[in-house]
């Protein structure tokens, strides 16, 4: 990789980075010497707690399945709340999610969503590019001076009200391979936070809000305590008053839903509440469970939220949330608006419509939507359920969810059509993702990290364990390639020669079959990928 980006002398700290425009403005000195701060603080902790993952893996793989942790029963059974919300985050009833890309930014704010999440994690593909340049990109939001006009000649401007930011920093769990603090990789986690902290938190709060988060991927309370200490130290290193932030924990692992409780205690001081990440919450599930022929599931689409887990997950979170008086989130609308085919949207939008009456009734205080189009459906629905801001008063005594409610694993079939679906969109959203987009309108649903994810772990799942189809044949290596040669040629006929030729598929089939062949159920599809993004920019 050439280094030619005038990036500052900071001792320890060197760059593997491509020439980029722009970046200055965000690497500026001051702002890489808080990111290593916290590096230098934080890293050891973050090491132990990855480690710690494993070996409550391994527990797991030995029959030994997850519970409600004995030693925080105090915590669970006594009677406290979270700290007061702020003014502007009352009313959550629909947000946005989206990449940090200019038009993004400005479309979702402009949406008429209450909240948009802007993410450098599941639906960001973590080139030098998008990570760096996102950075500079919201901060022009907060700033107002964010524009952008498309190749057909259309100005995009932000409107006069807009929606509140929230940020998603990438997961414990991920490096930032291009920065090296002493010969080893940034904390993405780090990175992405310290950058839009340090760069932002004074504006926001001069702008009358808040710098705001959502944390994914917590597998404990310990991650979630580690999160609160990186906060308390960026608050104090900035003279920014302690519970300035705020953050929302997504519970998108099985092992998360036994410490709801435990996570919003840690942050309490910081708390914006929980949300059902439900993709990769089932993808979790899966993983987690990967040995045991008895968790296999069935095919995606019959993984429903009303299924016995699901519904249990939910109905704790809430109770949960409640109780402790902060917001429950739900969880995304996976569909986006069909044009040209009336029929086809009306379907797609009634999924929509009852997803979203579910929620309301469930008790949840608000959801997830992935494209501006859905905005107004969810909307009218909140509207029409929920009273007032949020349903935080309505505290859910009725819910008592028990360790088997959790570990219930739905039934169903495995058809083919679920194999061959799982292995043509896992491929086309790796396709998309090694070419810098994380986030891909695949048969109108919006197809991010997580929902790929399903794809893979259930494929893999179904190989492993040979799991017979609806028609009896086994799921194996050999169907399972003739599979993927089928769908390679099927998106290679309808792609076309050319982009065919400028596209990464093969690379994209090679790194999922990797994934399917591997002995052990690999732990993010993003983390090979990865390996193979870094190369990509230093070939060009």
């Amino acid at each position: 990789m050439t280094n030619t980006t005038p990036f500052p002398a900071i001792p320890g700290l060197a760059f593997k980075a491509p020439e980029l425009p722009g970046a200055g403005r965000v690497l500026t000195r001051d702002a890489l010497e808080f990111v290593v701060a916290l590096q230098r603080a934080f890293s050891p902790r973050r090491e132990e707690l990855l480690a710690r993952r494993k070996e409550v893996q391994a527990r797991i793989d030995s029959g030994v399945f997850p519970d409600f942790l004995p030693e925080t029963k105090k915590v669970r059974e006594s009677e406290w709340t979270v700290a007061p919300i702020p003014k502007d985050l009352l009313d959550r009833r629909v947000e946005i999610t989206g990449p940090v890309d200019r038009k993004m930014i400005i479309n979702a704010l402009n949406s008429g969503a209450s909240v948009f999440m802007a993410d450098f994690e599941d639906s960001n593909s973590p080139t030098w590019e998008n990570c760096v340049l996102g950075q500079a990109n919201l901060t022009d939001a907060i700033d107002r001076t964010i524009s952008f006009e498309g190749p057909e000649g259309k100005k995009y401007r932000l409107n006069e009200t807009t929606a509140t930011l929230f940020v998603r920093p990438r997961g414990w769990h991920l490096s930032e391979r291009h920065v090296l603090l002493d010969g080893k990789p940034l904390s993405a986690s780090l990175f992405d936070f310290g950058l839009f902290f340090f760069h932002n938190a004074r504006r926001l709060v001069a702008k009358g809000t808040a710098p705001y988060f959502y944390l994914p991927k917590l597998e404990s309370h310990l991650e979630a305590r580690l999160w609160n200490d990186v906060f308390v130290m960026a608050q104090e290193r900035l003279g920014v008053p302690k519970g300035t932030i705020r953050a929302t924990v997504l519970i998108e692992t099985i092992l998360a839903s036994f410490e709801m409780d435990e996570i919003l205690w840690e942050l309490r001081d910081h708390s914006a509440g929980l949300n059902c990440g439900r993709w990769d919450y089932i993808f979790s599930v899966i993983k987690k469970f990967s040995r045991f022929p008895e968790c296999v599931f069935p095919d995606r689409a019959l993984v429903t939220m009303d299924k016995a887990f699901l519904k249990a997950y939910v109905d704790l979170l809430i109770g949960t949330c409640h109780r402790r008086g902060i917001h429950a989130m739900g969880g995304m609308a996976a569909q986006i608006p069909i044009k040209g085919d009336e029929e086809a949207n009306r379907a797609a939008m009634s999924k929509v419509e009852a997803d979203k009456l579910r929620e309301v009734k469930a008790g949840h205080d608000g959801t997830w939507v992935a494209h501006p189009g859905l905005v107004p459906v969810a909307k009218r629905i909140f509207d029409e359920g929920m009273a007032g801001p949020n349903q935080i008063a309505t505290k859910r005594p009725d819910v008592s969810v028990a360790r088997a409610d959790l570990l219930s694993i739905p039934p169903g079939t495995i058809t083919e059509k679920g194999l061959r679906h799982n292995v043509n969109v896992g491929i086309l959203y790796l396709e998309a993702w090694l070419r810098g987009s994380g986030c891909v309108p695949l048969y109108n649903l919006m197809e991010d990290a997580a929902t790929a994810e399903i794809s893979r772990s259930q494929v893999w799942q179904w190989v492993h364990h040979e799991k017979a189809l609806d028609d009896g044949r086994k799921v194996t290596v050999a169907l399972y390639e003739k599979i993927r040669d089928e769908e390679l040629a099927s998106i290679r006929a309808r792609v076309g020669e050319a982009d065919w030729a400028a596209g990464r598929f093969a690379l994209a089939a090679k790194l999922f079959s990797e994934m399917i062949s591997a002995p052990r159920i690999p732990e993010f599809l993003t983390l090979p990928a990865y390996d193979a993004l870094m190369s990509l920019e230093t070939v060009g």
